[in-house]
């Protein structure tokens, strides 16, 4: 999916990354791994824009609830659903999914960006940067959907790690009482990925279930320059898989990695940086 944002080439992110030989990658390390297919999603020539302060919604929510409904099918074959993106608003199909299965979960959320806006706060109508807000249920009732809950994950289990790009609406938003806790890139320098990435497995854990959701643009752009809205000062290589690793000694129960645009791209290395990343979350180590 590309619609929640305003560059092109996002959709092609999925194939970058099996390009990338994710699922070869993780059949080494003895992961049984079954790819599922594409979730199917208009393109912009097919669908009218719509709300001016939320591009594209209908159509959004229309693949996010076909994301959901397959999540919950791999949930049925014992999987952990990992999906691939294209652009962020993709996990609120993997919320919804998971929520409708287990009730409100957790979430780790590693990105440069909050993601925290609404349509009435947004500056630029790109549904991308409210995902999260959708999550919690604080974007608004316009992403309400029949049959899915509307509260996928709670605050008091909610982190944000590598937080370097926020508008002010949603500053005012993650200092207000019982926001989401969050770690910004200037907390990483100064207690470092491996502390930070503890912490946010004891607060998200021990709600329904614990969601990872990994944007490509929370790492540096040197090492992942395939991103649409990057920023500099991000992750390292090495600080992104020491998270990771932490991360894959954490009961997790299903993932994003979303944001690889190949257009943007050098060589692959941001999708090749996915796959990588992938595998240390599944255990893939040096030794």
């Amino acid at each position: 999916m590309d619609l929640g944002g305003n560059r092109r080439g996002v959709d092609m992110g999925p194939s970058a990354i099996r390009l990338a030989e994710l699922v070869e990658h993780l059949t080494a390390l003895g992961v049984d791994v079954t790819d599922m297919g594409n979730v199917l999603v208009h393109t912009r020539a097919l669908i009218n824009e719509g709300d001016a302060q939320a591009h594209y919604l209908d159509e959004i929510l229309r693949a996010c609830e076909a994301a959901a409904r397959m999540t919950i099918d791999a949930l049925d074959q014992q999987r952990i659903p990992l999906m691939l993106g294209g652009d962020h608003t993709v996990a609120l199909g993997s919320m919804w999914g998971m929520a409708q299965r287990f009730g409100p979960g957790g979430v780790i959320w590693i990105d440069a960006h909050a993601d925290m806006n609404s349509p009435d706060t947004t500056m630029s109508g790109n549904v991308h940067g409210m995902v999260l807000a959708a999550g919690l249920d604080r974007a608004g009732s316009a992403f309400h959907r029949s049959g899915w809950p509307a509260a996928s994950v709670l605050p008091e289990h909610t982190v944000l790690i590598a937080a370097r790009d926020l508008d002010r609406a949603e500053r005012d938003a993650l200092r207000a009482p019982g926001a989401p806790r969050v770690f910004t890139i200037a907390d990483i320098d100064r207690r470092g990925s491996a502390a930070v990435a503890e912490e946010a497995v004891a607060i998200a854990s021990g709600a329904g279930f614990l969601h990872v959701s990994l944007d490509m643009d929370s790492i540096d752009p040197k090492d992942a320059p395939g991103v649409g809205t990057p920023v500099r000062g991000g992750l390292s290589y090495r600080e992104a898989h020491t998270i990771m690793e932490i991360l894959s000694e954490a009961p997790v129960s299903s993932i994003d990695v979303v944001e690889v645009n190949p257009v943007l791209d050098v060589k692959n290395a941001t999708a090749s940086l996915a796959a990588e990343l992938m595998c240390s979350l599944f255990g893939k180590r040096i030794l």
